[in-house]
């Protein structure tokens, strides 16, 4: 949402807008775009008299502006569909789908359609370091025009979220897509979807939407995503992370090389760390390479790449101590995570602070492979406040490297009191989590 506010603001509306507990980055993106945000959802707002709302998914049914809206008739519209409407018309999209990685590979491809001097348009669900903002309009192209037409493209994170509670089908499905990126998927929002196959079935209503003239670029050992494009495809299909199509040979911790069906195509060496962030950049280049930007190009424009804020983001150094952010909440990403930091670091101690923030992970649907995900750190810290499930219990296999807090300043002094110079502490949580990154660096630096 604060994404759509600066493409209003681009496109010249006056742009206000409301929410209960924003947290950076987006909320010093906003504040420097000199967007208004009003804390909470007042019904004095209406007497803004805004020419419409655009309403996103956290809103439901009882929110007292969304209520006054209803009663006094005024007009709204979901962020997705105001998107297309406004925006996505016209444009060469490019929609990045999947349980994981969305945001990295959304960026990747963001900016090496800008490297190859594309101007490509974005609205991406974090903050890519190279551009500083979420989300950029470009100019209208003329209608579908491919490579080599300035302003023509726009990559858009692709959510499979429901769109508003007027409107229940996934995010996705309202983006005119001529080509998709599915990166993996994996059971999550348990809140909203009963099982995977739930999930399943809105990849599929977004597949039937793709044209026969794009590209659907698909993990190609991804089970799920083999069960989506099995129950009907009309759309050209390229792998990757297989032998016949992209695929990537790690040379050590600081690239790997990429091929095409076992040809190479070139060298990446960069400073992401991970199996899963070869995977993203894999998409990245032949999502490219279907907007005309050949490989090579492509790869170049990766070594300059400086990652997305949150995502194993450095906050800071004190007391020898380095303090990281990253968005991983589900168990697949915690382990990816901390597997990167590992090969980052090597025999250097890893301390994981986990915030179980996500409706799927409060609920207990994942709980039991938390234990095996949180692995490869040497201390782990769950904050357990507000969980339908005893992180104590669930942590057990972990043994006494593992502690659950349900109180927030007891969990900070536990974390700065184990953490000694040469310690990586890797904080996840979806949320703003107190504020933690800032508190734990104070307490460092006096300790």
């Amino acid at each position: 949402m604060g994404g759509l506010a600066l493409l209003a603001r681009e496109a010249g509306h006056r742009v206000t807008g409301c929410d209960a507990n924003v947290y950076p980055p987006m909320s010093t993106q906003l504040a420097a775009q000199g967007i208004e945000l009003t804390e909470g959802w007042n019904t004095e707002q209406v007497a803004l008299k805004p020419d419409v709302f655009v309403i996103g998914n956290v809103v439901t049914r009882g929110n007292p502006l969304m209520e006054q809206i209803l009663d006094q008739g005024l007009p709204y519209v979901s962020g997705p569909q105001w998107l297309r409407e406004n925006v996505l018309a016209g444009k060469w999209v490019v929609a990045v789908a999947g349980t994981h990685g969305k945001t990295t590979v959304a960026a990747m491809l963001a900016w090496i359609l800008e490297q190859a001097g594309l101007e490509p348009g974005f609205l991406i669900g974090g903050v890519p370091a190279n551009f500083g903002v979420s989300a950029r309009a470009t100019p209208p192209p003329p209608p579908l025009t491919k490579g080599g037409s300035k302003g023509g493209f726009f990559v858009v994170e692709a959510d499979e979220y429901d769109t508003a509670f007027f409107d229940k089908r996934s995010k996705f499905v309202h983006y005119p897509a001529r080509a998709a990126v599915l990166n993996n998927l994996e059971f999550d929002h348990a809140d909203i979807f009963p099982d995977l196959a739930a999930i399943e079935t809105q990849f599929h209503h977004f597949v039937r939407t793709l044209p026969a003239s794009g590209l659907i670029i698909a993990n190609g050992s991804d089970t799920a995503l083999a069960r989506v494009l099995a129950r009907g495809c009309y759309t050209p299909v390229e792998c990757f992370g297989v032998a016949d199509g992209w695929a990537a040979t790690a040379i050590g911790p600081g690239g790997f090389d990429v091929l095409l069906r076992g040809e190479k195509q070139g060298r990446v060496q960069w400073a992401l760390q991970g199996a899963h962030n070869q995977a993203n950049a894999l998409a990245a280049i032949a999502a490219a390479r279907h907007c005309g930007v050949a490989p090579a190009q492509a790869i170049s424009a990766l070594q300059s790449f400086e990652g997305v804020k949150r995502r194993m983001e450095v906050r800071g150094v004190a007391g020898g101590v380095t303090v990281y952010d990253d968005f991983a909440h589900h168990p697949t990403a915690i382990a990816a995570t901390l597997e990167g930091m590992r090969a980052k670091v090597n025999s250097s101690r890893i301390l994981a602070v986990l915030e179980p923030r996500s409706n799927t992970m409060k609920a207990g649907v994942m709980k039991d492979r938390l234990a095996a995900s949180l692995a490869g750190a040497d201390r782990v810290y769950c904050f357990s406040a507000g969980l339908q499930w005893d992180a104590a219990a669930v942590l057990a296999p972990l043994g006494a490297k593992a502690e659950a807090h349900a109180d927030f300043d007891r969990l900070l002094a536990a974390v700065a009191r184990a953490a000694k110079p040469g310690d990586h502490v890797v904080i996840m949580s979806n949320g703003g989590f107190n504020g933690i990154h800032d508190k734990l660096l104070a307490r460092l630096a006096r300790k």
